[in-house]
């Protein structure tokens, strides 16, 4: 490679890693090198890219604006590479995967081992994180997000779509009784969800769109965390139906004004824009999409799945 690509690739693993030791670990390289070739591209760039502490490394202004457009290029680089070596059949490289925490664990993870697999001569750098990453600006190469998503630049694909349910325990319901509207609500405690886009449950009652807010004393960052607080008897919750299905099934917990929430969502996979999408990353969905055709997650119940709907895509 040459050398300024060196040192650009370099310097986006001690990025990723924060470290110039777990960097220089990776590339096979000491780290004294490792911060050699830093220097060297500070001096020829005439700016400071990296604070470092004994503890860390971070970026600086300069250094975020250059890991940007470095993790670009190099992305480019790679795959022009395997454009010229007809390795289109076989991805190689560095795959980086983005997914929420709980779909990621019941879908996902497995689905990843299989892929790699698969694949075994592609590195795969797999993340669970409900927080809503950036997808360019973190060097992701596809990140599966379950939500409903605006208008982008970002290439997207869709998976299938993923129902909400509205649920609390029967404790709960016992206790506090069941809300017959959704303006009813507002005397719940209302478990409130960390990355939610609003603290607003939305529901449709005579072909209007209706807003409530939800809220309460109780506040989590994680669905599995929502669900157990709901099965505790502490509130109700807006959760993914994968996740609950069984609890529903089973009586622990109990679906609330199912006839006119409004919240469903999609899940996606999102692939970075303006330029074609990478053989790795197009591989790695074409799999994933393959394997969530026959998960029944989105779904009310057996009697309502409807094969033509779980399998669009977009």
């Amino acid at each position: 490679m040459p050398l300024k690509l060196a040192e650009m690739r370099t310097f986006e693993r001690v990025a990723a890693h924060e470290s110039l030791a777990a960097a220089a670990r990776e590339l096979g390289l000491s780290p004294s090198a490792v911060s050699k070739q830093i220097r060297a591209l500070e001096d020829r760039l005439e700016v400071k890219l990296l604070h470092r502490t004994t503890r860390r490394v971070t970026l600086t202004q300069a250094g975020r604006a250059y890991l940007e457009q470095a993790r670009k290029i190099l992305g480019e680089v790679e795959e022009l590479e395997h454009t010229v070596r007809g390795l289109h059949a076989e991805p190689r490289g560095t795959l980086r995967v983005s997914a929420p925490q709980d779909f990621g664990r019941l879908y996902l993870c497995e689905a990843v081992g299989a892929f790699a697999a698969e694949y075994p001569h592609l590195r795969i750098e797999f993340e669970m994180t409900d927080r809503k990453v950036d997808l360019v600006d973190e060097g992701f190469d596809v990140v599966v997000r379950v939500a409903k998503l605006a208008s982008s630049t970002l290439v997207m694909r869709r998976l299938g779509r993923c129902e909400r349910v509205l649920c609390a325990s029967p404790a709960y319901l016992e206790t506090y009784g069941a809300p017959a509207s959704p303006a009813q609500l507002g005397s719940h405690n209302c478990i409130e969800y960390d990355y939610a886009e609003s603290n607003a449950w939305t529901f449709r009652v005579g072909g209007r769109r209706q807003a409530v807010a939800a809220t309460g004393r109780l506040r989590a960052n994680s669905a599995w965390a929502l669900r157990a607080l709901a099965l505790a008897g502490q509130g109700i919750a807006l959760l993914p139906r994968f996740l609950v299905h069984e609890d529903l099934a089973q009586g622990r917990l109990v679906a609330l004004l199912d006839d006119v929430l409004d919240a469903d969502l999609e899940v996606m996979a999102l692939l970075p824009p303006g330029r074609a999408v990478a053989a790795k990353a197009r591989a790695f969905v074409d799999f994933i999409s393959e394997r969530l055709r026959s998960e029944p997650w989105w779904e009310r119940s057996p009697a309502a799945r409807r094969p033509a709907r779980t399998r669009a895509r977009a």
